[in-house]
């Protein structure tokens, strides 16, 4: 069942990975950066760390949900873009988004489900994002 390197499309890899990294961008530093700000309680203009964990931890994440989304939608045969959109969903709310809320609701994040929210968010677009790409390349 899981014998599907060689089915992989890796410009489609590719092209998810980059997707999902520029989402988080958007996402986090011009979409919603006042409300993550204030889910982590810092000030709204809080200046990011440029440690390279910091700057390249989001990007191997990226790769690996893109990766693994890939061996499993190939796994599966998944082969509509409905079924593409529906794994992106579940993959995005089921796991991502609800591991997001678990780890937010612990004592050092001063607003978790603000935090849980705009991350859960972004882990639901994402998944569909990066499914619906994988779908077509």
């Amino acid at each position: 069942m899981f014998d599907v390197l060689a089915d992989l499309h890796w410009f489609g890899i590719l092209a998810g990975f980059l997707a999902l990294t520029l989402l988080g961008g958007l996402w986090f530093a011009a979409l919603f950066p006042r409300a993550y700000h204030r889910s982590l309680g810092r000030e709204p203009g809080a200046k990011a760390p440029s440690t390279p964990l910091f700057l390249a931890g989001p990007a191997a994440t990226s790769l690996t949900i893109t990766l693994t989304s890939a061996v499993l939608m190939a796994a599966l045969k998944i082969d509509t873009y409905g079924d593409a959109l529906l794994f992106g969903l579940i993959v995005g709310a089921g796991y991502l988004a609800a591991n997001t809320l678990t780890i937010a609701i612990n004592p050092n994040f001063p607003r978790p489900l603000l935090y849980a929210t705009i991350s859960g968010g972004y882990n639901i677009v994402g998944s569909l994002l990066v499914s619906a790409i994988l779908q077509t390349l």
